[in-house]
C-alpha cells in the first residue's frame, strides 16, 4: 500500500478529538479541495510502499488502542478493506476518515461496531460539491460522524439545507469546522444558534492550536 505517514498523536477532531491515536495517511485522493491541508498527500509521489504486515507492526509498536486511517482518500486504495479487516481483528477502533465522493456502501464499512465513518460534505467553497454521494447519507449510525467543512456563509447555508433536507439530526453526529483562516469560529456559532441546530456541533482542528498550523506529523 502507498503510504505516506504512520505517526501517533491526539485526534485533532471529531467525535474522538483529544484521545490518543495512531494515524495512518494513505497516498492519493481523487478531489482536489480549495482548502486542502495534506495536499502532500496527494502530490508528487511521495510515499513508501508497505506490506499490510508492516503496517501493523508500526501501529503495534506506538501501541494505541485506536487508529484514524486517513489521506488524500483511503478507500480508494486496493487491499483498505483488507487492511481495516485486520485492525478489527487485533481489535482496534479505527476511524475511516473519508471525503465523500466513494460509496462507503460498496465498502461494507456500515455496521461494525469497531468502526467509525467521518465522512465529509464538500460544502459549495471546496470546489467539489458536484462530486459529493448523497446516498452515503444514508448509510451513517449514530456513531459516526457527518462533516461539514465550512469556509463562508454559503457554506453555512448549505450545510443546514443538507441536514435538513436529508433529515439528518439524531441520525449521526453532525459537525461544522471552519476552514482555518477563512471564516471566524464565532460567525459559524451564531449560525448555529440563529438556526436553532441543535443537534450541530462545532469543532476546531486542536492541531492547529497546539501545534504550527502547516506541522505535519502530529
Amino acid at each position: 500500500m502507498k503510504v505516506v505517514e504512520i505517526f501517533e498523536s491526539i485526534d485533532g477532531e471529531g467525535i474522538r478529538a483529544g484521545f490518543p491515536v495512531t494515524f495512518i495517511r494513505l497516498y492519493g485522493c481523487n478531489l482536489n479541495c480549495s482548502y486542502c491541508d495534506s495536499r502532500y498527500a496527494c502530490e508528487n509521489n511521495v510515499y513508501t510502499e508497505m506490506s499490510i504486515s508492516d503496517i501493523l507492526k508500526v501501529v503495534r509498536e506506538y501501541g494505541h488502542k485506536r487508529i484514524t486511517l486517513t489521506g488524500g482518500e483511503p478507500l480508494l486504495h486496493e487491499g483498505v478493506t483488507k487492511l481495516i479487516s485486520h485492525l478489527i481483528y487485533y481489535r482496534y477502533e479505527v476511524n475511516i476518515e473519508t471525503n465523500g465522493s466513494v460509496d462507503i456502501h460498496d465498502y461494507g464499512l456500515t455496521s461494525n461496531p469497531q468502526l467509525i465513518l467521518t465522512v465529509d460534505y464538500k460544502c459549495p467553497s471546496s470546489g467539489m460539491e458536484n462530486k459529493m454521494l448523497l446516498d452515503n447519507l444514508s448509510y451513517l449510525h449514530e456513531k459516526d460522524v457527518l462533516k461539514f467543512v465550512v469556509g463562508t456563509q454559503e457554506d453555512l447555508h448549505r450545510a443546514k439545507d443538507i441536514i435538513n433536507d436529508y433529515d439528518m439530526s439524531g441520525q449521526c453526529n453532525i459537525y461544522f469546522s471552519p476552514v482555518f483562516g477563512s471564516i471566524e469560529p464565532k460567525d459559524i456559532v451564531k449560525f448555529i444558534l440563529d438556526n436553532k441546530l441543535e443537534d450541530v456541533k462545532v469543532q476546531l482542528q486542536l492541531h492547529k492550536f497546539i501545534w504550527n498550523p502547516e506541522m505535519r506529523g502530529v
